[in-house]
C-alpha cells in the first residue's frame, strides 16, 4: 500500500471507491464534486489522503476546511488518519464516519479525553425510494409540502438554530445564530429545503445535507416542541423524498440514535444497516 495526498488525476478512482461504500460516504462524496481535490481553504474543500493498491483507492481520509476528518478505510485508519492531519497541518474538530473507524481515527490521534459537545452512536438507516412509504396525511393533501418562501426565513433561521442547540449540542450564542443562518442559506442556495404546512401554517422542516444524482442523505430534520407527535415530520421527509425521486435519485439514508426520529423514519420504509459516528470536539 502507498499513503499519498489525492490528485485531481486520482478523482474517478476515488469516487470509484467511494461509490463501493456510497450509504456511509456521502459527506465524502458530495464535498468532492463540489470542491475537489485541490485544498486552498474554501467552503467543501479538503485535505484527502489516500491508500493505494497500484491505481487502485483502498481507503481515504479528509480533513475538511472545517476541521472534521471524514473517514473511509475499512484498513489501515490510523496510519491514515495521522498521515492526513500531518499533511493537512490543521486542527481536527470533529469525525464522522463508519463508527468503529472513527473511534480507531480518534485513538490514533490521540483525542479519546478530549470532551465533546457531541459524541454520537447512530444507527445508519437506509431507503429504496421506490419503496417509500407516503402518509396519508400527504397524499391526501391534508399537510402540504413545498419549497419554502423568501418570508419564512427568519422563522426557518430560528429552527435551525434550535436543531443546533438541540441535536447538535451548540451553545444559545450568536455564533450559532449565525451558523444556523449560513448553513440554512446554503441548503436554500442548493434547493435542500422542504417545509409542511398545515392550514397554511408551517409545521415542520426536512432538509437534506448531501445529495448526490443517485442517492440523498437527510439532516436537519426539525419540528418544534410543542408540534411533535402529529406525523408533521415524517410528512416532511416524505415530501422531500418525492422531491428527490423526481430529481432522479432512487436511494436515501440519514443516521440518527433519537427513538421517536427512528420510529418516524421507519415508518416510511427505512431500514439499519450499520453504525455511524459523528463526533465534534468543539
Amino acid at each position: 500500500m502507498t499513503l499519498r495526498a489525492i490528485e485531481p488525476s486520482d478523482e474517478p478512482a476515488l469516487e470509484e471507491f467511494l461509490s463501493g461504500h456510497r450509504d456511509s460516504s456521502m459527506f465524502l462524496r458530495s464535498n468532492l464534486e463540489r470542491g475537489g481535490s485541490v485544498y486552498r481553504g474554501k467552503p467543501y474543500q479538503a485535505v484527502y489522503l489516500a491508500a493505494f493498491d497500484g491505481a487502485r483507492v483502498c481507503g481515504v481520509v479528509a480533513h475538511t476546511w472545517a476541521g472534521m476528518l471524514l473517514v473511509q478505510a475499512p484498513e489501515g485508519i490510523e496510519e491514515l488518519a495521522r498521515a492526513c492531519v500531518r499533511e493537512s497541518g490543521r486542527e481536527v474538530t470533529g469525525f464522522a464516519g463508519p463508527l468503529q473507524q472513527v473511534a480507531r481515527a480518534r485513538g490514533a490521534l490521540g483525542l479519546n479525553n478530549v470532551v465533546a459537545r457531541k459524541d454520537a452512536l447512530d444507527g445508519l438507516y437506509v431507503l429504496e425510494l421506490a419503496e417509500l412509504r407516503v402518509p396519508i396525511a400527504l397524499s391526501s393533501g391534508a399537510i402540504v409540502c413545498r419549497a419554502p418562501l423568501p418570508t419564512e426565513r427568519e422563522l426557518l433561521i430560528a429552527w435551525r438554530r434550535a436543531y443546533e442547540i438541540e441535536a447538535l449540542g451548540a451553545s444559545d450564542t450568536e455564533e450559532t445564530r449565525k451558523n444556523a443562518e449560513n448553513f440554512l442559506n446554503w441548503q436554500w442556495g442548493d434547493e435542500k429545503l422542504c417545509v409542511a404546512l398545515e392550514s397554511g401554517r408551517l409545521v415542520s422542516l426536512s432538509a437534506f445535507n448531501a445529495t448526490l444524482p443517485d442517492i440523498v442523505q437527510l439532516g436537519g430534520i426539525y419540528t418544534p416542541p410543542e408540534l411533535r407527535g402529529r406525523g408533521y415530520a415524517k410528512a416532511s421527509v416524505a415530501g422531500s423524498l418525492r422531491v428527490a425521486i423526481a430529481r432522479g435519485a432512487s436511494r436515501a439514508v440519514l443516521f440518527t440514535a433519537n427513538p421517536s426520529a427512528i420510529r418516524c423514519y421507519e415508518s416510511l420504509g427505512f431500514r439499519r444497516t450499520g453504525d455511524y459516528a459523528l463526533v465534534l470536539l468543539r
